[in-house]
């Protein structure tokens, strides 16, 4: 009893999909449905067009003009990034160079504290001893 119900069912269920089948077939060559899908589709470019125009001419931006706008806007982010990556890049690089100018400087500074410092103590030796005058100097003489 169950295979003939199952057996009814499959037999139900390919007689429908045979019928389906050329119900669709007999619409689909049909010339006025043709016919009708054209004028449909026609008329909807039709509409859509003047939307656009009548948005056009309230001066709202179209779905296209938002879209296109986005765009613009995720292109211009993702290039500043990009900027902002190679400003980071180059401030980095300043600071090396600047903490290197800095070292620098510090050892200049030194090394300069010490030759002042060796310059004052030749000078405070020097004025500790009494000035002496080369014998050529003392004979020396100069025309009035």
């Amino acid at each position: 009893m169950a295979e003939q119900s199952a057996d009814r069912v499959a037999s139900l269920g390919e007689r429908g999909e045979r019928l389906l089948g050329a119900a669709a077939r007999g619409l689909l060559g049909s010339p006025l449905l043709g016919d009708a899908l054209g004028r449909t589709l026609a008329a909807r470019s039709k509409a859509a067009q003047a939307q656009e125009a009548a948005i056009g001419l309230l001066g709202v931006p179209s779905a296209g003009d938002v879209e296109r706008l986005a765009r613009r806007v995720r292109s211009l982010s993702e290039r500043l990034g990009g900027v902002e990556d190679s400003l980071a890049r180059i401030e980095s690089a300043l600071r090396r160079q600047a903490d290197q100018a800095d070292s620098r400087t510090a050892h200049l500074e030194r090394q300069l504290a010490a030759l002042t410092r060796a310059v004052e103590d030749l000078d405070a030796a020097r004025s500790d001893e009494p000035l002496s005058v080369s014998r050529d100097q003392e004979t020396l003489r100069t025309s009035a």
